[in-house]
């Protein structure tokens, strides 16, 4: 559900753009660093906008990479911890646990 949110909230955006874009086609002057030239504003908008979108993507996908790098070094973090080898010396460590615990109880009781 949210991702049809995502992209119901996208198209609305986009048409709300295009339209702008649309009533405003007069010729403006745009200064680079390097000279100026004249353009018409909607593709100034349009140019801009994609300039955007391609930022704010490329900046998820880093974030997205980054979340997988983590994810997959947890879970080669946890895989070590739960191997049978760990898990056969965390099953001795509760035991040893467990009779200390009783053979304290007993002490107590006498």
């Amino acid at each position: 559900m949210r991702g049809q949110w995502g992209f119901i909230l996208g198209i609305i955006a986009a048409l709300i753009i295009a339209i702008f874009a649309v009533i405003n086609v007069e010729a403006v002057r745009v200064n680079y660093l390097f000279g100026t030239a004249d353009w018409p504003l909607i593709l100034v908008i349009i140019g801009s906008v994609l300039m955007g979108g391609i930022i704010v993507g490329a900046v998820g996908m880093v974030k997205v990479y980054q979340l997988q790098q983590e994810n997959k070094r947890l879970k080669q973090t946890n895989a070590t911890k739960n191997s049978p080898t760990n898990q056969k010396e965390k099953d001795t460590s509760q035991d040893k646990r467990k009779k200390e615990d009783s053979v304290q109880t007993e002490a107590k009781g006498k």
